[in-house]
């Protein structure tokens, strides 16, 4: 468990290409953006968005320089803010289902992620 400070958590949520967070939302099922975070999202950083899920947890997207994405789960305290698993090379075509199981952190652990690498 990796254990950094929030705001610039020492994730890259800059990867030097801009996300479009219309596009993203396009490609993410309308029920899966309710069922994550209730339509809740917000802007970190020019590349990412992050998807509040609740009792401190949080799913951040972040699209990377070969047009694919990565998925983090994250767990913030207070200032801390904790990787608690993570899915890279995730397609467009992939991401609603990733993002959907990387916010069941109750049901699911990191192993059972599609799209393991």
């Amino acid at each position: 468990m990796t254990t950094t400070t929030h705001p610039a958590f020492e994730i890259p949520t800059d990867t030097g290409r801009d996300l479009d967070p219309g596009q993203l939302l396009r490609q993410m099922n309308p029920g899966t953006l309710l069922a994550v975070s209730g339509g809740r999202w917000r802007r970190i950083g020019i590349s990412s968005i992050g998807f509040p899920c609740g009792a401190g947890y949080e799913v951040l997207v972040t699209l990377e320089a070969d047009d694919t994405y990565t998925v983090r789960r994250l767990f913030k305290r207070g200032a801390r803010v904790f990787l608690h698993g993570e899915r890279s090379n995730v397609y467009c075509d992939e991401v609603s289902e990733v993002v959907y199981f990387c916010s069941c952190f109750r049901s699911y652990s990191a192993d059972e992620w599609p799209s393991q690498v």
